[in-house]
């Protein structure tokens, strides 16, 4: 999308494909072990970007070793955003809703309250939501010592036109249960990054980034009465509206979720790539 429109996007990754590699008008790749904090400060130094999207991390606690996954993720958002508070860059990063801890929870956990949204408690039981809610400190102290502005997106679940496999799973309401059946598509992901480098702000401010219904197809209450035993005590939603608030976005950011299931699913989009 950035390079479509004129920006030169600096693509990094722990491993290059490689000086053959052709790729799209207006893009760069650089290899980097972001774990590493002398070279990606080099590399930032080098570079000068006008921005930094960081987006890189171990997603998946249950696939891979925790310690792997929370040392990985919290290194490399440590080491990206202090470079860039040395170097005086605004950072958009992923954060994730797996912060408030109900996506990899022992047990289906109710939140305090419905909607949810940035002033809900972060209670991560997980390595990975851990290491996002380490994250998030981490832009709270850049933030205030290097005075950057700082957008840490609490990404709902990521689904892609044509492969929304969360719909696979509808059959049994536990299958999505950690994050109350919410999702976005990654096409108004990338639209709710790029509202980022475009907004004045100040300081660290996170942003939940969701799409507006549940996948399910029905009520979204119906689904916690059915689920639990009961309901938060504050609850302001109704239908089918999802359980993650984005207003915060839609309000500060003016961005808005135009994609949903029911015609994402079906779309026939090709994979996004930085390579021809």
């Amino acid at each position: 999308m950035l390079a479509d429109e004129g920006h030169t996007v600096i693509g990094v990754d722990k491993t290059h494909p490689g000086s053959g590699t052709k790729v799209r008008d207006n893009v760069e790749l650089k290899s980097c072990d972001l774990s590493t904090h002398g070279a990606i400060a080099e590399l930032i130094q080098e570079v000068d970007p006008d921005v930094i999207v960081h987006l890189a991390a171990i997603p998946n606690p249950e696939v891979h070793p925790g310690t792997q996954v929370f040392e990985n993720n919290v290194m490399s958002t440590y080491n990206v955003l202090t470079a860039a508070g040395r170097g005086n860059i605004p950072v958009t990063w992923a954060s994730s809703e797996s912060a408030y801890g109900f996506p990899f929870a022992a047990n289906p956990v109710q939140p305090d309250y419905l909607p949810i949204d940035e002033a809900h408690p972060l209670r991560p039981e997980d390595p990975y939501g851990s290491s996002k809610l380490v994250g998030e400190n981490i832009a709270d102290v850049v933030a205030r010592r290097y005075d950057i502005p700082i957008a840490s997106l609490r990404i709902s679940n990521v689904q892609y036109p044509g492969k929304y496999s969360v719909l696979d799973g509808r059959d049994s309401l536990q299958n999505g249960v950690g994050n109350f059946w919410s999702y976005v598509d990654g096409r108004d992901v990338v639209n709710a990054v790029a509202r980022t480098l475009d907004a004045d702000l100040s300081g660290h401010e996170p942003f939940v980034i969701a799409a507006d219904d549940n996948y399910l197809g029905r009520p979204t209450m119906d689904a916690f009465k059915e689920l639990f035993d009961g309901l938060p005590d504050e609850v302001s939603i109704s239908g089918e509206d999802s359980a993650l608030s984005s207003e915060k976005a839609k309000t500060v950011l003016g961005w808005e979720p135009n994609r949903t299931w029911r015609t994402a699913a079906d779309e026939n989009q090709p994979v996004p790539s930085l390579t021809k």
